[in-house]
């Protein structure tokens, strides 16, 4: 079994062996090409595959990965700002628009990169600047969201996902919990108006989540916030155990492509075949609710 997977697993690796893998190689490899959020191989998603995968925090060899994501996501049009009324107008400027009192910002990106910087161990005082970004693009209910149509007025899951995991890893805590509530607030896959499904692909099973959504990368950002034990997660957990296969969990569908590969293969999907990496974090999740594997569940790889 790969040393990543060996980690996820909660045992005990030299972090070293993650470090030196032939998967943290390739995505090491990809990462040098130009483009920081080039699909799915930019410096911005090889640093969260390395700290999602276990990569040893402090690395000096990362710094110039660093920068570039820094650069990129601090740059000064993020301090600019402006009135939009309509779509077409809130593209014809550079900067954030505002329309109805929220910015609508894709702030995934600052959230993801306030994350997997403070889980590798490369934060400095710019990270406090992220932070500030996103608590200034905050909306009322807690989120954040991109969408350009003036009538949007509820966070996206999407783009509330990321940043909620790094103000968490920050340590902005309650910054963190506040934006939980738009998750837990709808069972972290229902609509509050009637209860019926937000979207399908919420309730099916990804690895890598890259900027999206799913129950399971729902449940392992509030696992970082100890609100598993929270009753609005019941049924994202009733349904994540449901989903388990013989050894494991699948990938019941991707986001990386032919056309948008990744460095590496994840795994692949199938409806028969445990995925490794999705078992691995289902099991995390699970065990950290207190729910036992009823059979077993260890990746095959």
């Amino acid at each position: 079994m790969e040393p990543a997977l060996r980690w996820k697993m909660g045992e005990a690796v030299d972090r070293d062996e993650i470090r030196s893998s032939e998967r943290v190689r390739r995505i090491l490899a990809a990462a040098e090409k130009p483009g920081v959020y080039a699909k799915w191989q930019g410096a911005h998603w090889a640093l969260a595959a390395l700290a999602d995968l276990g990569y040893p925090p402090g690395d000096e060899a990362l710094h110039p990965l660093r920068e570039r994501v820094l650069a990129a996501w601090l740059d000064e049009s993020y301090y600019v700002e402006f009135e939009a009324t309509s779509k077409a107008a809130a593209y014809r400027r550079r900067g954030v628009p505002v329309m109805a009192g929220r910015h609508r910002r894709c702030a995934s990106q600052q959230g993801n990169t306030l994350w997997y910087l403070t889980r590798l161990g490369l934060a400095d005082e710019r990270c406090d600047a992220l932070a500030e970004r996103l608590l200034h693009w905050q909306w009322p209910d807690g989120g954040w969201n991109c969408d350009k149509s003036p009538a949007a007025a509820t966070s996206s899951f999407h783009e509330t996902l990321l940043p909620m995991r790094g103000l968490a890893a920050h340590g902005l805590v309650a910054e963190a919990r506040r934006a939980a509530e738009v998750f837990l607030s709808r069972r972290l896959a229902f609509r509050i108006s009637d209860g019926s499904l937000i979207h399908p692909s919420f309730v099916q099973l990804h690895y890598p989540l890259y900027w999206h959504y799913d129950i399971l990368g729902g449940l392992k950002a509030l696992s970082d916030l100890d609100l598993l034990g929270d009753p609005r997660c019941a049924d994202a957990l009733d349904l994540l155990d449901s989903l388990r296969i013989e050894g494991g969990w699948p990938a019941q569908a991707r986001y990386y492509t032919g056309s948008s590969p990744d460095a590496v293969d994840w795994g692949g999907v199938s409806a028969r075949r445990p995925n490794p990496w999705v078992t691995a974090d289902a099991r995390a999740v699970l065990k950290a609710a207190g729910i036992e594997a009823k059979r077993s569940c260890t990746p095959s790889r």
